[in-house]
């Protein structure tokens, strides 16, 4: 019976960690965002984000986020990341639903991967940051 789900790859739905500056506290942020860069609207984003290390058992607390619609080609920041948690592995399961089919996909940053001399420039932000496919 578990052969018979279909389960649909997800494409053109990214996620991204982004070095940002903050005017207010006058220094840089990292961000979270999901990208849509599909052709066509889509609807009812969950987020469910984490941070673990095996070696060492640390873990963050779980934080969710939705999101009602992502138009075509757009972006929305997820969540503000403390620099603490990027020496963890963090992940998002990300479900959501695209002409009244859901898909679901879990991106995950590795430890160690998001740091300045890594960053690349988003084409849909137009910032550096760290993109997972």
């Amino acid at each position: 019976m578990k052969k018979d789900i279909l389960i649909p790859e997800v494409t053109d739905v990214f996620m991204a960690i982004v070095k940002e500056y903050n005017e207010d506290f006058n220094c840089d942020d990292w961000n979270a965002y999901i990208i849509n860069n599909k052709d066509i609207d889509l609807e009812m984003f969950l987020i469910v984000s984490r941070g673990d290390e095996e070696e060492s058992k640390l873990k963050t607390s779980i934080l969710r986020k939705k999101i009602d619609k992502l138009p075509a080609k757009s972006f929305a920041k997820v969540e503000y990341i403390n620099p603490a948690v990027l020496r963890l592995n963090n992940s998002f399961e990300v479900t959501y639903f695209e002409k009244n089919k859901m898909f679901d996909k879990t991106y995950t940053f590795k430890k160690g991967t998001v740091k300045g001399e890594l960053l690349r420039m988003i084409p849909l932000l137009n910032k550096e940051g760290v993109l997972v496919k």
